[in-house]
């Protein structure tokens, strides 16, 4: 039986979650790798002034998805494979030893300024719960449009999707989805329209900031949150991890994958606990938990429980 540690993409960010790290020599020493890394302060990076901008919350998600695994391993839990929901990759590309924290550090920064300026306004993310996908696509390719154009950016469950696009198009496949039954349909706190065609160009930028970075075979095995696929190869990860703001996001699939795998322990990296929600409705034996919720301890019992089964 196996264990993957699981990293959140955009939205659960919190105003203070860099301040609310485990006070540790380790997270010390990872605060100021980063800050050299970038030439500044990150702790800046973590007030509510600072997290309007895409790329000081992708930077928050990668430091403390980073500094969370590394607690977990220091205290024995050791993941056999790492997957992340969006910019959650990169940590988990760097726990998996397939990265270099101070490269992933300014490659991040790259990536959060790319998106941000790609689309600066009157566009993004909605949620459409409680419809399947091909009912979403048809409200899809109703509303579509060079003027208006709007994607399916992510399948997170059967029946829980995102869409990307103009919020003018957003909208209306939001009030045409709520006529056809779904559950619940809102706008989220992401303005920029990520894993849809309209980031093939920043997808571009970035990997060919990625041909100057050398990445090493992983420890473990990296899942793809995109294609559903365990990437050994450093190339396929470099790919994944560059091109994945502009690639649909298959977390179901992902999830599915690693059930297949014998995984039978989830661990999400804080903030939030949205991806343990998404695994546990895939697992039908064993746990997922988040450490936003959870302890470490608490990890620990359940790890130590399934290496005697």
């Amino acid at each position: 039986m196996k264990i993957i540690f699981t990293f959140p993409g955009q939205g659960p960010q919190v105003v203070g979650m860099l301040h609310q790290l485990p006070d540790t020599s380790l997270t010390r020493d990872f605060i100021q790798r980063a800050s050299r890394a970038l030439s500044e302060d990150v702790l800046l990076l973590d007030s509510a002034e600072a997290l309007r901008a895409t790329r000081a919350v992708q930077l928050c998600l990668l430091i403390c998805g980073v500094i969370w695994a590394e607690h977990l391993r220091g205290d024995g839990v050791m993941p056999d494979f790492v997957s992340g929901l969006s910019i959650g990759a990169f940590p988990a590309a760097v726990i998996a030893g397939a990265l270099d924290f101070e490269q992933a550090v300014q490659l991040v920064a790259l990536r959060g300024e790319l998106m941000q300026h790609a689309y600066p306004q009157g566009f993004g993310l909605s949620a459409i719960i409680g419809l399947r996908q091909q009912q979403l696509e048809i409200l899809l390719q109703q509303v579509n449009s060079p003027q208006m154009p709007v994607f399916l950016a992510n399948i997170n469950a059967e029946d829980q999707m995102v869409i990307a696009g103009s919020n003018e198009a957003m909208q209306q496949v939001r009030e045409r989805a709520a006529a056809m039954g779904a559950h619940k349909t809102h706008l989220l706190a992401v303005s920029v329209p990520s894993h849809c065609a309209l980031l093939d160009k920043p997808a571009a930028e970035l990997a060919a900031a990625f041909s100057r970075v050398t990445l090493q075979r992983p420890t473990c095995g990296y899942l793809s949150g995109s294609s559903a696929r365990v990437y050994w190869q450093p190339q396929q990860i470099a790919d994944d991890l560059a091109f994945n703001m502009a690639r649909r996001v298959n977390w179901h699939d992902a999830m599915v994958a690693a059930y297949q795998r014998e995984v039978r322990l989830a661990i999400e990296m804080p903030p939030g606990a949205v991806l343990t929600g998404l695994t546990k409705r895939v697992m039908a034996e064993g746990d997922a938990l988040s450490l936003s919720q959870s302890s470490i301890e608490v990890a620990q019992t359940l790890s130590r429980r399934l290496a005697r089964r």
